[in-house]
């Protein structure tokens, strides 16, 4: 499916995913194309793709040779939830890159004809340019909000930014006995996963497979790191990061239930601020969560100010919407059944059921 072919009688195509220099071709328009986010990178889509079983296909919009618009996917599958073309997969963004002169409507008229041809009977666009609400798309505005804002000039005034009330339970987690290492190697993954599976046990979400971090890692190369709080030699809290056009983003973290008293994630995103300007950087996003949540009112907490998002999605006529919302009363119940597994066992089960959420 991944073999260039027209879909309209437009210059939209399926990517070639399988030639190098149609990889190159499309990394170097999302990296100048002033909405590009890592989730766009093949080295994010290709990655996620191969390490959870899914496919990773792409559309791309040409003129006279060069891309003038980019949509990726990842075809998720999922016992559960069904089949989706999600751009992109395992992402809170992703969506549609086009230049400025582009009219969108053949590229969402091409992802409905994708969606098709390989049996999905859902297309989600996580961010960029949205369709009309007609033909089977529906816009979702104010569900969720992302947080971003730049970094410090200097690790002081890195820590005055902070408010009051957070700040001071910074210094307190900068006088406990932790200590901070960053790194990608196998110390440092292991670690990250140790922690990672915890949190999300206690968090009652299924863990994702240690392959689909370790892909994304590998294939970020420079671009990607693992900052990890150890108390006594523990790791307590870690987090992996990729940085893109600037920004650093901090994607899959977490800690343990000691770390709450340790206050080790308030030191880890402390650190890793410091870290990132360090690196180059001068932004810190710290990504997207659902209005209202304790995630989203722990970053305003840090005094970073909510953005609304909007997500697209689009159902096949004649068939059912996707039900994959974890407010809903059925996949609540769920979450309450997975906090009480033993940790064992929702590592075991957990990237099974992980991989087709997408």
């Amino acid at each position: 499916m991944n073999a260039p072919f027209p879909l309209t009688r437009s210059s939209v195509r399926i990517a070639a995913l399988h030639d190098p220099n149609e990889i190159t071709r499309i990394e170097a328009y999302v990296a100048r194309h002033p909405h590009g986010t890592p989730f766009h990178r093949p080295a994010w889509f290709l990655s996620v793709a191969e390490a959870t079983g899914n496919e990773a296909h792409a559309l791309v919009k040409t003129r006279q040779g060069e891309i003038v618009a980019f949509l990726p996917f990842d075809a998720i599958h999922s016992p559960v939830f069904g089949r989706v073309l999600a751009s992109t997969g395992f992402a809170v963004g992703g969506g549609l890159l086009a230049n400025e002169d582009v009219d969108p409507r053949s590229m969402f008229a091409a992802a409905e004809e994708l969606a098709r041809r390989l049996s999905c009977p859902t297309i989600e666009l996580r961010g960029g340019p949205m369709p009309q609400e007609q033909g089977g798309w529906a816009l979702k505005t104010e569900s969720h909000c992302n947080f971003a804002r730049p970094l410090a000039a200097d690790d002081e005034t890195q820590l005055l930014d902070i408010p009051r009330k957070q700040r001071a339970d910074v210094r307190k987690a900068l006088a406990n006995d932790l200590t901070v290492e960053v790194g990608t190697a196998e110390r440092d993954r292991q670690a990250h996963y140790e922690v990672f599976c915890e949190s999300y046990r206690n968090l009652g979400t299924p863990v994702f497979p240690r392959a689909l971090l370790d892909s994304v890692v590998d294939a970020f190369g420079a671009q990607a790191d693992i900052l990890t709080v150890r108390h006594e030699g523990k790791p307590v809290a870690s987090v992996i990061s990729v940085y893109h056009g600037g920004a650093v983003m901090p994607y899959w973290g977490g800690g343990t239930w000691e770390a709450r008293r340790l206050r080790a994630n308030d030191r880890m995103y402390y650190e890793l601020m410091l870290h990132a300007r360090r690196r180059g950087c001068t932004v810190f996003d710290f990504g997207r969560s659902k209005t209202n949540s304790g995630a989203y009112h722990f970053k305003r907490n840090w005094g970073f100010e909510p953005e609304l998002l909007t997500y697209a999605t689009w159902t096949r006529p004649g068939t059912a919407k996707r039900g994959a919302d974890p407010t809903s009363s059925k996949l609540s119940l769920q979450i309450k059944v997975w906090q009480r597994l033993p940790l064992p066992v929702a590592n075991r089960l957990g990237p099974l059921i992980a991989r087709g959420i997408g």
